[in-house]
């Protein structure tokens, strides 16, 4: 499977990690930065590519990372076709509550085709168990969940995006 990789100063190392971990598993990764670690960069900028390559062909797959993954997630989520879901750690509520896991129904729900990470909420290894798990979860194709999926595309904000604006901010 083809993964397209992004993240912000904050998340690098991660994605670094990451990037050896995927490969070793035998995906083909793609990594759209940054290449070196410069603690001034903007997430947009280096998120929005990558968004707009998997807004283009929404099968595909790709996992960001910053600090939290919020502002990140923002971004993947302006353009078309993309559905970024943020993870920073299984919820595990105080009064026994059993909860389901939140990268299982972002997939099986959602479809999900962008995970957004947290780096400075997930060690390496709770980060490679949720790659792993969120990327063997299927799409469950309930008619049901692709009927809001539609109604999620029809509400999208940019539609008119073009690759030219995504440069050029």
């Amino acid at each position: 499977m083809d993964i397209f990789l992004a993240s912000d100063h904050a998340g690098f190392e991660l994605k670094k990690k990451l990037y050896q971990y995927l490969r070793d598993q035998g995906h083909t990764v793609i990594d759209y930065g940054p290449h070196e670690l410069d603690d001034e960069d903007d997430y947009p900028d280096l998120i929005a590519p990558l968004a707009h390559e998997i807004s283009q062909n929404s099968s595909s797959r790709a996992i960001i990372l910053g600090g939290s993954g919020q502002g990140e997630a923002m971004v993947a989520n302006r353009f078309p076709n993309v559905r970024a879901v943020v993870y920073n750690g299984e919820t595990r509520p105080r009064d026994g509550r059993q909860v389901p896991s939140e990268l299982i129904l972002s997939r099986e729900h959602n479809d999900a085709n962008i995970l957004s990470l947290g780096a400075r909420f997930l060690s390496e290894e709770e980060a490679k168990e949720a790659v792993e798990l969120w990327l063997r979860t299927k799409f469950s194709g309930e008619e049901r969940h692709i009927r809001r999926l539609k109604k999620i595309e029809a509400l999208s904000p940019c539609a008119s995006i073009t690759e030219t604006d995504i440069y050029n901010v």
